[in-house]
């Protein structure tokens, strides 16, 4: 759940870390509207929440209410701890269902409207303080615009709106009708709801039916969710309490060497975050009988920028390819066309995390080397082993160095983070960071990226249960200090 940030002064000791004498500040969050007060994955109130539904859920007098059921849980889910998101949720689904019903009689007028709808909703929620001062006591002087403008963010609306233009372009293609539940449980499914992963209309709502508990997957179900808790808390949240020197003013307390250990240790923690809450949702989503997309694919293993994007939060760039690059024209217009569709979809890849100079510089960069690389990928399809790790190498160091402005939207931060890598910084009392400890905490990214995992499962598949056991274990008793995900914020 998350806490109230701390000063820049406050510091704990991680119950684990005290065994190894081992003292961290925690994360200092940064301040923005709308962090949520409700339920986590890895709360416990989340734990006995999943509990009462499934066991309601499969109830044999409740099937015939089940999808009833889910959206009632999901709105519940939702509004724990800050009921007053609800109404701005309630807002974004049925203005998008009655552009959705119109939309089906006149899709030319009513398609764009709901779209146009949706993009209003995230853009005021979220780039309105670009235009107007968050800390003025009066913002415009009018006292309803005002309230409208302190309106809090919602949390995973960013999520939600392209829940809800997938919702309008693919069901106006051939659909003719939709339920309003249907519409309600594929917006707001809560294994999905706030942090993804981002689902295709055609792919979900062919899905709503009436399940049977003999048809779930249970095994694959718990692997996912063993593996996504383990990555959350035994690898993200101890990653954590490290990389939280790397946010502003800690870092400059930093080494040269420091900055650089602490940027690879937050390309391995943001991977673990949010890896962990994809398959956690993933689970869950398999115990109520709906399968949800996979969001990775090892993506540190990639050797192009394009094969990246094919492996890192693979909804994301599936949603961006579908409905903006190819819309856009994609490759079909020579080359000087596709290189601008690119950076366009790229840079605004980037604003869609949240309204930073970082965040578009961030995509901006990415979308850059998607260029840079396209007329050299033909002339390296057949190369040795040997290319094939450097470019690997290199793959992976550029992502990672971009992660600093992931990390510090802030841009000045990032530009002073990033100056220090580079420039001997004489830190007068540097911090003690235990490189052993945290490569322990950093290897099961890395053995999982080298495939070392797969070949000892299909080689001792008999021990495979004692695998997950173990992996449960650490995750109870190594987890780091409690953390948010961090693409709640988002």
């Amino acid at each position: 759940m998350v806490s109230e940030a701390p000063h820049a002064g406050n510091q704990k000791s991680h119950p684990c870390m005290a065994r190894k004498a081992m003292t961290i500040p925690t994360k200092m969050l940064n301040a923005m509207p709308g962090q949520w007060g409700g339920m986590t994955f890895t709360s416990f109130q989340f734990g006995v929440f999943v509990a009462v539904v499934f066991g309601a859920y499969y109830l044999a007098p409740l099937r015939r209410f089940q999808v009833q059921l889910l959206v009632l849980a999901s709105v519940f889910f939702y509004g724990f701890g800050q009921p007053e998101l609800l109404p701005l949720l309630l807002v974004a689904v049925l203005g998008t269902y009655v552009c959705l019903v119109l939309a089906f009689d006149n899709r030319a007028v009513w398609m764009p409207a709901g779209i146009v709808f949706n993009l209003g909703l995230l853009a005021f929620f979220k780039y309105k303080f670009l235009f107007v001062d968050a800390g003025a006591a009066q913002l415009t002087g009018a006292a309803p615009i005002d309230f409208l403008l302190r309106l809090p963010l919602p949390i995973g609306i960013s999520f939600f709106v392209f829940h809800n233009i997938s919702l309008l372009v693919d069901l106006t293609r051939g659909e003719r009708t939709a339920r309003l539940r249907d519409v309600f449980l594929y917006i707001i499914f809560f294994p999905q709801l706030v942090s993804g992963p981002i689902t295709r209309a055609a792919q979900f709502m062919p899905q709503i039916a009436p399940k049977r508990i003999g048809d779930v997957a249970f095994v694959e179900a718990t692997k996912w969710i063993l593996v996504g808790y383990f990555f959350k808390l035994y690898v993200a949240n101890n990653l954590n309490e490290m990389t939280s020197y790397m946010d502003f003013p800690l870092y400059e307390t930093l080494r040269t060497q420091d900055r650089w250990l602490l940027v690879f240790l937050y390309s391995y923690q943001i991977y673990a975050d949010f890896f962990g809450y994809s398959a956690i949702a993933l689970g869950l989503g398999l115990l109520f009988g709906y399968r949800l997309p996979q969001n990775f694919n090892l993506p540190y293993i990639s050797t192009s920028f394009s094969e990246f994007w094919t492996r890192w939060h693979i909804s994301l760039s599936t949603w961006l390819r579908t409905y903006l690059y190819i819309p856009l024209g994609g490759n079909r217009h020579g080359g000087l066309r596709t290189c601008l569709n690119l950076m366009i979809v790229m840079t605004l890849g980037g604003l869609w995390h949240g309204a930073s100079l970082s965040y578009a510089l961030w995509g901006m960069a990415h979308g850059l080397l998607l260029v840079v690389e396209r007329p050299f990928l033909k002339l390296v399809n057949h190369e040795a082993r040997a290319l094939r790790v450097i470019r690997m190498g290199i793959v992976f160091f550029c992502v990672t160095l971009l992660w600093i402005f992931f990390k510090l939207p802030n841009f000045d931060h990032a530009l002073g983070y990033l100056k220090g890598m580079f420039i001997a910084t004489d830190a007068p009392n540097p911090p003690k960071l235990f490189i052993n400890l945290a490569l322990l905490y950093a290897l099961p990214v890395i053995v999982q990226h080298a495939g070392i995992g797969v070949l000892v499962a299909g080689r001792l598949r008999r021990w495979e249960p004692y695998l997950y056991g173990g992996l449960a274990a650490l995750a109870l008793l190594e987890a780091g200090p409690d953390s948010a995900f961090i693409y709640f914020q988002f």
